[in-house]
């Protein structure tokens, strides 16, 4: 039986996870990019940009937006994206701390290491 030990970990560890896994298809990348690129909401034409189905898109697309790097509304059969700019800056700024504490720990000189 496997027990999820995500709540030993500290919340920003959690959320940098989450961020982390959120953009970790070179779909989401691409859904963010082109939501960015329009610089306001779009609707169908994620589809007609991406090559996959629409059934894909809208899976991917949920998985952005349950971590809150986009916004959405569905009117009728349509549905609109825009990019959650206040979370997608928490989270550069997390990562930019992140990465900077590990390179605390770099080492000065070359040493044995696998």
């Amino acid at each position: 039986m496997s027990v999820n030990k995500k709540e030993e970990f500290d919340k920003a560890s959690q959320s940098l996870a989450l961020f982390a896994k959120a953009i970790s298809h070179p779909a989401r990348i691409a859904i963010l990019q082109t939501i960015a690129e329009r610089e306001e909401c779009i609707c169908g034409e994620i589809v007609e940009v991406l090559p996959l189905a629409q059934a894909t898109v809208s899976q991917h697309l949920k998985e952005l937006k349950e971590v809150g790097l986009i916004i959405g509304e569905i009117e009728g059969k349509k549905s609109c994206y825009c990019i959650n700019w206040s979370v997608f800056e928490t989270f550069q700024e997390d990562s930019k701390v992140f990465f900077a504490d590990l390179k605390k720990h770099k080492p000065r000189a070359k040493r044995n290491c696998c």
